[in-house]
């Protein structure tokens, strides 16, 4: 039994920041994937940012410079600081982790960003 809680979200005005934190209920041995995704209103889930034992850590084109995803491994926690924000970052940010690719993945409860004057 796996609990990610996250907490961070909440209302900000264009250019303004936040920082988003997952935390998990325990450690593990190994850990293949985590990161953040989010979905806005009528839109698909996007992959944000995730940290990978496969390749380099890796962000979406429209983040790129703004958004910074670092990890605590003694904690297991995973944070993204925002930077810069705009209207259409706007959406319900998910964590996730997952252990091995056969394994399930693990998500958090989201957290709502709102991005608006």
């Amino acid at each position: 039994q796996v609990q990610l809680v996250e907490s961070g979200g909440g209302f900000v005005q264009p250019g303004g920041s936040l920082r988003l934190s997952c935390a998990a209920s325990r450690s593990f041995f190994t850990i293949d994937s985590m990161g953040w995704y989010r979905q806005a209103p009528g839109k698909e889930r996007e992959l944000v940012a995730r940290f990978t034992k496969y390749g380099p850590t890796l962000y979406a084109d429209s983040v790129k410079g703004r958004f910074t995803i670092s990890k605590d491994n003694a904690q297991t926690t995973v944070y993204l600081q925002m930077n810069n924000l705009k209207p259409e970052d706007t959406a319900i940010y998910y964590c996730y982790l997952r252990t091995d690719f056969a394994s399930p993945t693990y998500w958090g409860q989201g957290t709502q960003v709102t991005v608006s004057s």
